[in-house]
């Protein structure tokens, strides 16, 4: 399969200026929340401190955890399924599914089904799937995927929401009200809920202590999906588990900060057993993370809760976008994640960061992201998957940082150059890094010249 190119699609995003720099200010505005929200809490770096050590050590016993919450939950009244990839996952739920004759579902967010292409899966089979958060319905009715894993329509301004929902939902034409909107989608909605057959949803956290599953919304769309149909299904990567009940508090504090910068999400819905009259499913996924967690440069990416604050403090997410990535997770935490699924088609993704480091540090669990981004990039060259154009000149930087005098000669020599040569010639094809951002202008001396005199 081709790579993802990832300089090419952020090129694509990028030249629409306008864009991209709303984009770029739309998210920065919700790190700032999250700032505020962090600086508010006197324990903050304690809570990270902590969930780093929760998700750690359930890691080292994962298989035992998996095992105490599989019967906890049985004992609850709820059914466990495993399933080692996507596709044996989208068996499961489809024969849940046409063993009881449903035809409609609801859906609330869920990035593990989005992994693993339940929508398709099902809809070629005759089951109606109609997502049920707001952003979600948004792309699902766009026929596009998310571009961020917590504000999936955040590419799309009012405007285009309104001529979406003018065209589909039969909304005014040219309203743009958010407000107005949203009205039309919630009736558009409740008639989807009331003619659900069942519903579906992912989980934010699974306790193996209780055998329960937790789902965090802010729309209580998660709610109305589960309390309306009576069959319930939930979808959870094996990553998802915490040890014990008291152990949640430390993540629901640090979630809804992190992801949207409010103190906690609208609803924490706890489902311990399906309700009366009703089926609870649980299906375990495993798709490929048992392998991460064999890797042990990059098995803290399974500690990931979903919040998306690597993504909203990234400078290269924010302005080039999520599509750019060409992954279901994209962003610092996705080119982590991405090239262990499949390195030949992400190879471009760990390349997509300056490695500022901004990532680790709102991470809410303390992944080190950047370390392993920079990990990646090694493992990539080793594997020969780096273009060869970059190869060559890494080669060549490599070899003049190894001869001071060369080193001296080629700093003379392209002063002199970005001094004289004309702005046609200096920015012509070959220079790719000057296509979008100016040169800046060549000081007359070295560093090393200016350190060396006396008055210096």
């Amino acid at each position: 399969m081709a790579q993802a190119g990832h300089p090419e699609a952020a090129a694509r995003f990028a030249a629409d200026d306008a864009r991209a720099h709303w984009h770029d200010q739309a998210l920065w505005f919700v790190r700032l929340k999250r700032d505020r929200q962090a600086r508010a809490l006197p324990e903050w770096e304690a809570l990270r401190a902590c969930a780093e050590k929760i998700k750690a050590h359930t890691a080292s016993r994962l298989a035992d955890y998996l095992e105490e919450f599989e019967r906890n939950a049985t004992a609850a009244g709820a059914v466990v399924h495993w399933a080692r990839d996507a596709e044996e996952h989208n068996r499961i739920v489809h024969g849940i599914l046409a063993a009881r004759g449903v035809t409609r579902l609801v859906k609330s967010k869920s990035m593990l089904t989005e992994e693993c292409e339940l929508n398709p899966y099902l809809e070629a089979r005759g089951i109606e799937v109609v997502d049920t958060d707001l952003g979600e319905r948004i792309v699902q009715l766009a026929h596009e995927r998310p571009s961020h894993i917590v504000l999936p329509a955040i590419h799309k301004k009012k405007e285009e929401i309104g001529v979406l929902f003018h065209e589909q939902l039969g909304t005014a034409a040219g309203a743009s009200d958010p407000a107005y909107l949203t009205e039309a989608a919630r009736g558009h909605l409740r008639e989807k809920f009331l003619a659900a057959q069942a519903g579906l949803t992912g989980v934010n956290f699974a306790v193996a202590e209780t055998g329960g599953v937790v789902v965090c919304t802010n729309e209580g769309n998660a709610d109305m999906g589960t309390s309306l149909p009576p069959i319930h299904i939930a979808c959870m990567g094996v990553e998802k588990l915490v040890p014990r009940l008291a152990d949640l508090g430390v993540f629901t504090r640090l979630l809804a900060r992190s992801a949207t910068g409010q103190p906690v999400t609208t609803y924490t819905s706890h489902f311990h057993g399906p309700m009366a009259g009703g089926e609870l499913h649980v299906v375990v996924v495993d798709n490929g993370r048992s392998a991460l967690l064999a890797a042990p440069p990059h098995r803290r990416a399974l500690s990931c809760i979903r919040c998306g604050a690597c993504m909203n403090t990234c400078p290269v997410f924010r302005r080039s976008g999520g599509y750019s990535y060409g992954a279901v997770i994209p962003g610092p935490i996705g080119s982590i994640l991405s090239p262990a699924r499949d390195p030949a088609r992400h190879a471009t993704l760990p390349f997509a960061s300056s490695l500022c480091g901004s990532c680790s540090d709102v991470c809410p669990v303390r992944i080190d992201l950047h370390h392993q981004l920079l990990a990646w990039r090694g493992e990539l060259v080793a594997q020969g998957r780096l273009p060869a154009g970059k190869r060559l000149a890494m080669k060549l930087a490599s070899f003049v940082f190894r001869h001071p005098a060369l080193y001296r000669l080629g700093g003379r020599v392209g002063r002199f150059l970005l001094r004289h040569l004309p702005r046609a010639l200096l920015y012509g094809r070959w220079n790719a890094w000057g296509r979008q951002r100016e040169l800046p202008p060549a000081p007359k001396k070295s560093f090393r010249e200016l350190y060396g005199r006396d008055d210096g």
